[in-house]
């Protein structure tokens, strides 16, 4: 298979890419409920002929394109859902949905793996192995689509996977990559701390949940801070803390909810059991008691050395080794991480900003917008790394 044939080609359907990018924008769907989303999906890769097309979720939509021979099987990852945003951006084909938007580029992860299957449809008797295009739905709302999607079996089979996130604070024709730890474990906690309540002229005679909820906020921030290795990243934030109702009144309970963000699985595993203790020593101090409430998240991203330097090498071999720069690990989180736990792999990121155009505006804000040219950008690293890849 000839890479400058697809490449000529990926700059021909650029426009059309476009298109598809646009018309998704103008009709975002939030997170498990992409279905018309999905259909229209379905309805542009099954006129591409040569695929084979699947709805492994009611939302969601896998195309495979088998090879004239055997050999490898690689899989390249989309996420299609939209955000409860209300959009700003005055574009003219701005989301025609009431409160919804796609503000975080999946619109164009999805034309652009859209182009990369269309292009390399029209190659099928040259491939060597098999492709599988997944157009993940819910990637943005816990538990996300990715393990729904594996446990329909899209992974079964799969040597090598790869994906990609456009950047808004990157200017457009740069690509980023890193191996190793890229992204967090997004887990979430509830604790409740039941006292005793009372009038607040009176303290003395309750036990005081707020009192005692400002003790557990505070040492929880030890548990980073004092018992943790500073050179493994680790973030315990209290984002809520709700009890209360009058100015006089003492509550007999409080609420706090919160993150916990890392990288390291076996710190992940231990963090719980440093929460409870904390929680056990504190209340018991003050005769009060607490539930502690813990829900796992999306798995760390940590991508494939070998895998990320194939993609390196592409991108370096199409724009120069300039074009390239390495990503620095961030606390957010991405359920690309269960495909990671599958099969050897990489996500990179595709710049997408323009200062002079005033495309600035950063990720999940209702003035989010995207360079298109990082379309057409990211086609040709897909295109390039999976020829390597197969």
């Amino acid at each position: 298979m000839n890479l400058d044939r697809l490449l000529e080609r990926a700059e021909a359907l650029y426009p059309q890419v476009v298109e598809w990018r646009r018309y998704l924008h103008r009709h975002p769907e939030l997170s498990f409920a992409e279905t018309k989303t999905a259909q229209y999906i379905e309805n542009i890769l099954n006129g591409f002929g040569g695929l084979i097309v699947t709805r492994p979720t009611a939302s969601s939509v896998m195309a495979r394109l088998v090879g004239a021979r055997p050999g490898r099987t690689l899989a390249i990852r989309a996420d299609i859902d939209a955000l409860p945003i209300q959009e700003d951006t005055g574009l003219p084909f701005a989301s025609q949905v009431q409160g919804v938007m796609h503000a975080c580029g999946h619109d164009g992860h999805t034309a652009t793996v859209l182009g990369v299957a269309r292009v390399l449809s029209e190659h099928a008797e040259e491939l060597e192995g098999e492709i599988r295009f997944l157009f993940q739905h819910a990637e943005e709302l816990p538990p996300g689509g990715a393990d729904e999607m594996i446990a329909a079996g899209v992974m079964d089979g799969v040597n090598h996977v790869i994906g990609a996130h456009l950047q808004s604070p990157v200017e457009v024709g740069r690509v980023g990559v890193v191996a190793g730890p890229m992204l967090a474990s997004p887990d979430t906690f509830t604790i409740t701390i039941t006292g005793k309540g009372g009038h607040a002229a009176e303290p003395h005679k309750t036990v005081d949940a707020i009192a005692i909820g400002a003790q557990v906020v505070t040492n929880l921030q030890h548990i980073a801070s004092r018992t943790t290795d500073p050179m493994k990243p680790l973030v315990v934030s209290v984002t809520q803390f709700i009890g209360g109702h009058a100015h006089n009144v003492i509550p007999g309970s409080v609420q706090l909810c919160g993150t916990v963000r890392c990288m390291d699985t076996e710190l992940r595993a231990d963090v719980p059991r440093r929460m409870e203790r904390i929680l056990a020593g504190i209340t018991q101090a003050h005769e009060a008691e607490y539930e502690l409430q813990y829900h796992y998240g999306y798995r760390p991203l940590v991508n494939d050395p070998e895998v990320t330097r194939v993609v390196a090498d592409a991108v370096a071999e199409l724009f120069g080794r300039d074009a390239l720069y390495e990503i620095q690990p961030s606390m957010s989180a991405d359920d690309f991480s269960a495909y990671l736990n599958q099969a050897p792999g990489t996500y990179f990121n595709v710049g997408a900003g323009n200062k002079e155009r005033g495309i600035v505006h950063p990720h999940h804000h209702p003035k989010f917008d995207i360079d298109e040219e990082s379309l057409k950008v990211g086609m040709k690293v897909f295109l390039a790394s999976a020829l390597k890849l197969l």
